[in-house]
C-alpha cells in the first residue's frame, strides 16, 4: 500500500521550492536541467498539484544547492516537532524530526509508525550511504537487496546504501521506529 505527503505539506513544499528557484535567479528550465526532472513535474509540484516521491526531491533539492530537510522545512520556526512527509490512509506515518548538513554529509531523524499491512518503498534513485534504524515498539521487517532484515523492539540494525528498501510492519502488527539516514552531499557546479 502506498501513500504519500498531505496536501498542505505538498502546497508548503511547492513554495518552498518556488522560493529556493526565484533567489537563485533560476527558471523553470534552468532547475530542470540541474535536477534531471522535468519542466512540467517541476511546474506541478511548484503549484502544489503533484505529490512528488522523495527521490524526485531530493534530485530537485541537489539542482538547488539545499537538501531534501530544508526543502521539507525541517527546522523551521512552523516545524517545531518535524514534518509529516508521508502517510496512509490505513494510519501510518513517517516524520522527518531534524537534520544536520555539512558540506558533505545530511543526517536525518526520522520518526516511523507502519500499521498492518502498509509498506513504505524507498531509496530507489537516491544517494544513501546507510541507514541505521531502532525499533520502540512491534517489530520491524526490512527487505533489501542483502536479504530481509528483522528487528525486534529493543533492537538496532542498518541498511547499507544499495537499489532501495521496503519497510513493513512484521505479521501486520504495528511498528513504531527511528531511523538515522545518512545522505552524501552532491556538489552542484
Amino acid at each position: 500500500m502506498s501513500g504519500g505527503m498531505r496536501p498542505a505539506v505538498v502546497e508548503q513544499l511547492g513554495a518552498r521550492i518556488r522560493s529556493a528557484r526565484q533567489e537563485q535567479d533560476l527558471s523553470v528550465g534552468a532547475l530542470a536541467e540541474l535536477s534531471e526532472v522535468s519542466r512540467r513535474m517541476l511546474t506541478q509540484i511548484e503549484l502544489g498539484q503533484a505529490n512528488p516521491s522523495v527521490a524526485l526531491l531530493d534530485r530537485i533539492a541537489a539542482g538547488l544547492g539545499t537538501t531534501f530537510a530544508a526543502l521539507m522545512g525541517v527546522g523551521a520556526d512552523d516545524a517545531p516537532e518535524g514534518v509529516e512527509v508521508w502517510s496512509t490512509e490505513a494510519g501510518s506515518w513517517a516524520v522527518l524530526l531534524d537534520a544536520v548538513d555539512t558540506a558533505s554529509l545530511s543526517v536525518e531523524t526520522w520518526k516511523w509508525k507502519l500499521l498492518g499491512a502498509d509498506v513504505y518503498e524507498g531509496g530507489a534513485g537516491i544517494m544513501l550511504s546507510g541507514i541505521m534504524h531502532h525499533v520502540i515498539e512491534g517489530a520491524l521487517e526490512i527487505m533489501s537487496g542483502s536479504g530481509i532484515q528483522v528487528i525486534e523492539a529493543g533492537g538496532s540494525g542498518r541498511v547499507v546504501a544499495g537499489d532501495g528498501y521496503r519497510y513493513r510492519a512484521r505479521d501486520e502488527q504495528a511498528a513504531v521506529f527511528f531511523s538515522v539516514a545518512l545522505l552524501p552531499r552532491p556538489l552542484r557546479d
